[in-house]
């Protein structure tokens, strides 16, 4: 018995108080009406309308169902409207992932973006490096992150890619922080001071095979788990590192200048599994890219991870991830 289409016919005869007004306003013959509410009286074992005067009235009985009936219909009109949000992505709760140290600002700026795409959506952030999130995304314990690329992902979707060119990060008593511009060539027999390989595998060795593709092979790859450690290790005159400028300028003592050619950029992006995603997961990744503030031409990326970019971004360092 379809007991919600069988109340729903008693709520309208009850407003009508007249079968033939009611079965006009349904949409329906009067006989299966009738019948209707037969049954939903057989079900419920009372009646409802008192037939035996000239016009219908409700029974006592029929006048507690109305009261019910309404209330009933009306929690189940809510709760296919929750389900359709969360069918939608409208509600419900996002696990994402984003990069260590991400600056409170961005966060901030994270946050209230999806809250004013997707308003009914709670937003659970973790703080994991790339690798991680991509492990997380494999086995369903995220549904979007922010990740860095070149990624070791297969079976993932992206979304619109930041690119920010890196610069290099040098002690202010090296003779290279006297030039403008600074080639990777000008960089070899120096060290570099750089993320664990760990922590984004795919972007560490692009790293280091386009500095050999540029001519600089360095001495010894030093590691640094967060850019304060990073900055003091180049302070202290223990090797060179890549950076966007805005994280070189945390530290005045350190100079930081562009590299020739714009070989290195930080390339980052919301992604998600491709099979059985969260119905929020591309809805916000174009608020996520946002929230860094784009600031110059960009490229988008294709659901393998390659492909032309459509903003950029500022990031925290690869050493952050």
């Amino acid at each position: 018995m379809n007991l919600s289409r069988h109340l729903r016919h008693f709520v309208v005869v009850a407003q009508e108080m007249h079968f033939g007004r009611a079965a006009e306003v349904l949409g329906m013959a009067q006989p299966p009406l009738s019948q209707s509410i037969r049954r939903l009286e057989g079900e419920l074992g009372v009646e409802l309308f008192d037939r035996s005067r000239r016009r219908i009235q409700l029974t006592a009985a029929g006048l507690h169902l109305l009261d019910e009936a309404r209330e009933l219909l009306a929690r189940e009109e809510r709760l296919r409207a929750v389900m359709r949000g969360v069918r939608d992505g409208d509600v419900g709760t996002l696990r994402m992932g984003v990069p260590p140290e991400t600056p409170a600002v961005a966060l901030q700026a994270l946050l209230a973006g999806i809250a004013e795409r997707v308003p009914g959506l709670r937003v659970e952030l973790d703080e994991l490096t790339s690798a991680e999130q991509v492990r997380r995304l494999a086995s369903a314990g995220l549904d979007v992150g922010l990740v860095y690329h070149p990624a070791d992902a297969d079976g993932l979707r992206f979304g619109p890619v930041a690119r920010t060119p890196l610069g290099v990060v040098l002690a202010r008593a090296s003779p290279l922080a006297r030039r403008r511009v600074v080639a990777l060539s000008d960089l070899d027999g120096h060290d570099l001071v750089s993320f664990p390989r760990a922590a984004a595998p795919a972007w560490h060795d692009h790293v280091l095979g386009t500095c050999r593709a540029h001519g600089y092979a360095p001495g010894r790859v030093r590691d640094a788990g967060n850019l304060e450690f990073l900055l003091g290790l180049v302070l202290a005159g223990q090797g060179v590192a890549f950076a966007p400028e805005a994280a070189a300028r945390r530290e005045p003592r350190v100079a930081w200048r562009p590299i020739e050619g714009e070989p290195l950029h930080h390339r980052i992006s919301a992604a998600w599994p491709a099979a059985f995603p969260h119905p929020a997961a591309p809805r916000v990744a174009e608020p996520a890219a946002a929230a860094l503030g784009a600031d110059r031409p960009a490229e988008s990326v294709a659901p393998t991870g390659n492909g032309p970019l459509p903003w950029s971004v500022v990031y925290t360092p690869p050493t952050l991830r």
